[in-house]
């Protein structure tokens, strides 16, 4: 990923005149956007993952083609592709850590379950992988206590110094392992980005 000015970040090409594609990408540390910009006429094509410009490539005569870069804290690989179709047009595509961008968010819906909680005046977004039962506030792994109860486990842990508690608990259903976030012992609602 290219190093910009700070003059690029976000007061260039604020208009998006030839924004072609949008995308909204869930990561451990949020969903991230990326906006991708193709001047068929100019040969322009611009980047932006959040708002800011990570690269602008001016009179490109080769108009398809891929453009790799990283995103997020994980940084997961991303491959951004160019594919001619019929007529002089052109289709875009995302791919993140190798798979199509839907194959990859039906994936992390699978493995993450994922909160947004607004406590001591902070938002804070905790995510919960299930495979690794690590979890993550606002990207940043942290150090959970684990114990056992009666219908499954609770994990402790602190956002700022409000409690938080992740609770596994088995269904009589056929829903499996339900796990629920409790903050200062009230429920959140789950966030369903996906």
């Amino acid at each position: 990923m290219e190093a910009k000015n700070a003059s690029l970040e976000k007061s260039e090409s604020q208009e998006r005149n030839n924004l072609v594609a949008y995308w909204s990408v869930p990561l451990l540390d949020g969903v991230h956007t990326v906006e991708f910009e193709h001047g068929t006429k100019s040969g322009k094509r611009v980047l932006r993952v959040d708002g800011v410009e990570i690269f602008r490539r001016d009179w490109m005569f080769k108009l398809v083609g891929d453009e790799e870069f990283y995103l997020g804290k994980q940084e997961a690989k991303c491959l951004l592709k160019v594919d001619p179709i019929p007529n002089f047009a052109f289709s875009y595509s995302l791919l993140v850590d190798g798979k199509p961008l839907e194959k990859f968010t039906e994936k992390q819906s699978q493995a993450i379950r994922s909160w947004a909680v607004i406590t001591e005046g902070k938002r804070y977004r905790i995510v919960f992988e299930k495979q690794t039962l690590n979890i993550y506030v606002n990207g940043e792994l942290v150090e959970a206590e684990c114990n056992f109860t009666c219908n499954g486990t609770e994990m402790s842990f602190l956002m700022g110094t409000t409690l938080a508690v992740i609770r596994a608990e088995t269904t009589q259903k056929k829903q499996g392992v339900v796990h629920q976030l409790f903050v200062d012992g009230k429920c959140v609602e789950e966030d369903i980005i996906f």
